[in-house]
């Protein structure tokens, strides 16, 4: 399967962001939050509300076997009450550890985690990946996210809860989500875009949750480059459309995103109960802390969010 078609690379090009912030850089578009952008978002706790972002990290996610490696949590006691004084009326602990895929649950896509044509963001050669692990661009690099979000409900713009199929989501779609929240999209803040597809994942279809997705177009790559968007977070699978807009091209806003753009982007976050809240109260920014567990030299992340309103 070939990289970008023409028209892609034209696209790729006009949204780059190679040698933005330097030769040197390896946090992308989260350059943007800067002090402006987090005291916006302490602006906007205005109700005391708190909102968990994350699905619960089990055996019963989202993923099937079909992307090997990628496995859903595995959780293990290694110690149950142990009696470290050899009193059991004492001190007594216990331990667990887990195994799991670091893109299994929500999570944040590293910029090392796709690239195309040998390159990674920045003009960083894909061989900086080996297998102990990526010497370069790995997910420790994003360090602290917390910064004013935004949420843009695609599936209110069309008066549905969810999508029955693979919609396309475009820029006028992003435009009218921005118009219903009443926010103007600054430099720096963290778009989390609600399409209600975790329906599906609920109802246990997790097939459906995966293949057949709402998402992105490889079109509003220029959205998100026009408004300084820092980062963007869906609560679906694999944030773009799918299937794929040309079914000769894998993942294009994968590739224009992480390699092109630097763009942070955010799979599988639970939006469902800050949606509803946005809807009832017609506020639909807030403080993000979303910082993902700094795994050296990894290509993905775990976290869990917190929205604060």
């Amino acid at each position: 399967m070939p990289g970008l078609s023409e028209p892609l690379r034209e696209l790729a090009a006009r949204v780059s962001n190679r040698g933005r912030w330097g030769a040197d850089d390896q946090r992308g578009t989260l350059n943007l939050i800067d002090q402006a952008a987090v005291l916006r978002g302490a602006a906007a706790v205005r109700q005391g509300k708190t909102f968990s972002l994350a699905v619960p990290f089990d055996a019963d996610g989202p993923q099937t076997g079909a992307i090997p490696g990628r496995d859903n949590p595995v959780h293990e006691m290694v110690a149950v009450n142990v009696a470290y004084t050899g009193d059991p009326a004492g001190f007594t602990t216990s331990d667990d550890r887990m195994s799991m895929g670091v893109q299994a649950a929500t999570h944040w896509d590293a910029l090392s985690h796709v690239g195309y044509e040998g390159l990674l963001y920045n003009g960083t050669p894909d061989t900086v990946i080996t297998e102990a692990g990526a010497a370069q661009l790995g997910i420790e690099h994003y360090g602290a996210v917390a910064s004013r979000g935004v949420l843009l409900d695609v599936a209110r713009v069309h008066g549905v809860g969810h999508f029955d199929d693979a919609h396309q989501i475009t820029c006028d779609e992003l435009d009218a989500a921005a118009d219903i929240a009443g926010v103007t999209i600054e430099a720096g803040d963290i778009v989390l875009v609600h399409t209600g597809h975790m329906h599906f994942l609920h109802a246990g279809e997790r097939d459906r949750y995966r293949m057949t997705s709402p998402g992105l177009t490889a079109a509003t790559a220029e959205w998100f480059h026009r408004h300084d968007v820092a980062a963007v977070a869906t609560d679906t699978f694999v944030l773009e459309v799918m299937p794929c807009e040309d079914p000769a091209v894998l993942l294009p806003v994968h590739m224009i995103h992480l390699r092109d753009m630097g763009l942070a982007q955010g799979q599988i976050w639970f939006t469902d109960e800050l949606a509803a809240s946005c809807a009832g109260d017609g506020q639909y920014d807030f403080m993000l802390a979303a910082t993902p567990i700094p795994l050296t030299g990894a290509t993905g992340g775990m976290v869990a969010p917190t929205a604060v309103k």
